[in-house]
């Protein structure tokens, strides 16, 4: 049978997607499941070589304010990254807020590398001794939360736009911001975008976009600590410090990079500054790769600046996980 010219063009095209070789396996794309509460699987997409070699890895931890988002959102560069030098990445989901409150996200983020570290080597063929946790934003701070609690440590910890407390000001009162740049939310609009059930993000009639007015709503009210955490940030503070990394750094923290521009209206700079003040007290060894005039994302920054940030970011995840020579 003949391929006709259209054919062919789809199939060259596929290739060129998904290259493999002889001497290089497909780069794959698999979905666990790493826990079962209720009726709901949580998640994580192990993306690696299809081969049975042990490779290092690279956990991804999405943003999205703890209450929208999954794990299909994965930088590119850190994909072409993990394909370019045989890592696996591994990219997690999460229960997500105000279904389930903070403490059951933070197990769900422990089950998940305790399932990585207990089944990763013989089912996922991962070596969990040479890993490098990553995330942003909200993403960012979970990773900044697996600094204190992953034993042993990580290689590293790689956290963009990310923050060290959930009870500050910027959180626990009306962001001037939100009620500026977006239209007042009713709380009746507000609710819409959230229900009982737990969620994960990855279900099929998943509404970020409601979910992200929710997220305002809470931002212009300032209720989003309250909300998230199900503490009060005021009567509650004690036992909002185990939540709140920037509070709890030893000398035993991991290695961290944090990345953050200086104009982010969403996760003020400021943020990770502290983090770094905290890291210099307790002698942890990091570094802020800072963004000037960049916002959330870094967007709105300079080209090149924001460019070199990102490849001085792949040149560090690589340093690490690549086998010493």
């Amino acid at each position: 049978m003949r391929a006709t010219a259209s054919a062919f063009g789809f199939l060259l095209l596929l290739a060129m997607a998904n290259p493999a070789t002889a001497d290089q396996p497909a780069f794959v794309k698999k979905a666990h499941t790493y826990k079962t509460v209720g009726d709901l699987k949580i998640q994580a997409d192990v993306y690696r070589a299809d081969d049975t070699t042990v490779r290092p890895v690279l956990v991804w931890i999405h943003g999205g304010a703890l209450v929208t988002g999954n794990r299909a959102g994965v930088p590119k560069n850190l994909l072409d990254l993990c394909r370019q030098e045989g890592f696996a990445l591994v990219s997690i989901d999460y229960r997500l807020a105000p279904e389930v409150k903070l403490p059951d996200i933070i197990s769900d983020v422990d089950d998940a590398f305790r399932w990585l570290r207990e089944d990763g080597p013989k089912l996922l063929n991962i070596d969990p001794n040479r890993m490098i946790v990553s995330g942003g934003s909200a993403g960012g701070y979970l990773t900044l939360m697996v600094g204190t609690r992953l034993k042993p440590k990580p290689k590293a910890l790689v956290a963009y736009w990310g923050y060290g407390d959930v009870d500050g000001d910027w959180l626990s009162k009306p962001s001037e911001h939100y009620r500026k740049a977006v239209p007042l939310i009713s709380k009746e609009e507000a609710l819409k975008g959230v229900g009982v059930k737990a969620i994960t993000g990855s279900e099929p009639d998943f509404d970020g976009k409601a979910r992200g007015r929710y997220y305002h709503y809470l931002r212009q009210n300032g209720i989003w600590t309250k909300e998230v955490t199900g503490f009060d940030p005021v009567t509650d503070k004690a036992k909002l410090d185990t939540y709140c990394p920037v509070r709890i750094v030893t000398d035993k923290y991991p290695s961290t990079l944090m990345i953050h521009g200086t104009d982010d209206t969403d996760v003020p700079y400021e943020r990770s500054v502290e983090m770094g003040k905290a890291f210099h007290d307790k002698l942890v060894g990091y570094e802020l790769l800072t963004v000037k005039g960049a916002g959330h994302g870094l967007s709105g920054g300079d080209k090149k600046l924001v460019d070199d940030t990102h490849a001085t970011v792949i040149e560090f995840i690589r340093a690490r996980l690549k086998p010493a020579k």
